[in-house]
């Protein structure tokens, strides 16, 4: 059974994934995990690249570094593993000063020191253009996927999203961000405490947002073969959304992405109670948003009427 999702990004993995046939494991998880002692080794891989995950004029070299860092590490986060450690590998441009290079490293760094980790090695190379290819890696004796949510479950969301996707669309718009979105975008927080609680606590399935609400439902239910309904005003709206402009909040945090916040099908019995005892052992809000059902695809309301958003894909 596939666990890849729609899309012309999940298309091109289809195509890898049949000319790699078994010499491939089965791809579309948040990680790769490998029976090692007993438990799993839990590998990923991103890449974030000047001009299409971030550009100069917006970050610092520090924030660059751990901006890259912490989106790689919320794949461990979404599979519910204890980080040990990152590799960076950084293509260099020709006007980029070693001052640059070393606090972009500091910001990875940063990054995974403030959930356990450390740096592991990397690579430098000279390119035409900045990026970064950091590769997580972490461990669990027990992980959850994107292919295990019921009907019956519900759809919950840590955190709060849309504040990535305000600081975009000011820039893009020659506005500067609130601090809370600037934020929100440069030094997310990956969602390792929460991951690791949601994995004790029974959750069926389980993925990071990185490309958005709107897009990332439906990896979830085409990988666990389910419908999903989620009720758009129930979502927590980032502090950094602005309250007015061109489109609601709420559907501003429906559509956003590179919030890294989790997505997660939780037993019909996970309640409020649980949501606060989550929010009290890890500091991680949890909203229920939605639930699950038989059938396939993904249903979109707001205040009852049906809305059609998309997500990021990166080959649309």
């Amino acid at each position: 059974m596939s666990i890849l999702g729609p899309g012309a990004e999940f298309d091109r993995i289809r195509d890898i994934a049949a000319v790699l046939g078994p010499r491939a494991a089965e791809l579309g998880d948040d990680c790769a995990m490998v029976p090692i002692n007993g438990g799993f080794l839990a590998l990923s891989t991103d890449v974030s690249v000047e001009g299409v995950h971030f550009r100069r004029e917006w970050l610092s070299f520090e924030e660059v570094g751990w901006r890259a860092t912490a989106g790689a590490l919320s794949d461990l986060a979404a599979v519910g593993a204890d980080p040990v450690g990152v590799l960076v590998a950084v293509t260099v441009p020709a006007d980029l000063e070693d001052a640059d290079v070393v606090a972009l490293m500091n910001g990875a760094g940063g990054a995974v020191s403030s959930i356990g980790g450390q740096v592991l090695g990397g690579d430098l190379s000279r390119g035409n253009q900045l990026q970064l290819a950091v590769t997580v890696v972490g461990s669990t004796g027990a992980w959850l996927g994107r292919s295990g949510a019921q009907a019956g479950d519900g759809v919950w969301v840590t955190g709060a999203l849309g504040g990535a996707r305000a600081a975009l669309e000011a820039w893009t718009a020659g506005r500067e961000p609130s601090q809370a979105a600037r934020l929100a975008f440069a030094r997310p927080e990956p969602r390792v405490a929460a991951g690791r609680w949601l994995v004790r606590s029974g959750a069926h399935s389980m993925l990071d947002m990185s490309d958005g609400l709107a897009g990332d439902a439906g990896h979830l239910a085409s990988a666990s073969q389910v419908a999903l309904t989620l009720e758009l005003e129930r979502l927590p709206v980032h502090r950094g959304v602005p309250a007015a402009g061109d489109r609601a909040p709420v559907l501003v945090a429906a559509e956003g992405g590179e919030d890294y916040e989790l997505l997660v099908a939780l037993p019909e019995t996970f309640g409020v109670a649980d949501a606060a005892r989550c929010l009290a052992e890890t500091g991680i809000p949890l909203t229920r948003v939605g639930q699950v059902a038989a059938g396939e695809g993904v249903r979109l309301l707001h205040h009852g009427e049906p809305i059609t958003l998309r997500g990021y894909d990166h080959f649309r």
